[in-house]
């Protein structure tokens, strides 16, 4: 194993290690984005939260309507942190990786899977983020239909 590890480091120049140093930041480009995005739509569920709670003060007459929605942004709101989170190790598993693969070419390629594993982990970490974010989705698209539904239900009456 050796052998083939010494044999391949001239083959191997400084450019291709870059190179494949480089793979990562396509995948940390992906996760920044969906960050980005994540971190867009927390700020939004905070600041609808915080409206129905200045609903839910003023004794709105449908409080028990406005405390199932503060629950349902609630649940809402922990999803996004969850994704967050899970993008934010996604993005810590795609730096190591590119750390992983030049430590390798500096000992001379003798840390076997663990590039490859810690980019596994990034990539596990970006399927359960994209998990979260769909479940995440989801409930708004169903608390919005439920919202409409009590809205238009409180108008033909």
């Amino acid at each position: 194993m050796l052998q083939i590890a010494t044999n391949l480091a001239p083959a191997l120049g400084p450019h291709a290690i870059l190179t494949a140093m480089l793979a990562p930041a396509f995948f940390l480009t992906a996760t920044a984005a969906l960050l980005a995005s994540a971190n867009t739509r927390l700020a939004r569920v905070v600041d609808r939260l915080r409206a129905l709670i200045v609903a839910w003060k003023q004794d709105a007459p449908d409080s028990t309507e406005r405390e199932q929605q503060i629950r349902r942004h609630r649940e809402r709101a922990h999803l996004v942190l969850r994704a967050c989170r899970l993008l934010y190790g996604a993005m810590a598993s795609f730096v190591g990786t590119s750390l992983a693969l030049a430590m390798d070419a500096l000992i001379g390629f003798r840390l076997g899977v663990v590039p490859t594993a810690t980019a596994v982990i990034g990539v596990l970490f970006l399927l359960a983020a994209s998990v979260s974010m769909w479940r995440e989705v989801s409930l708004a698209v169903r608390s919005f239909d439920l919202e409409l539904d009590h809205s238009l239900a409180q108008q033909r009456n």
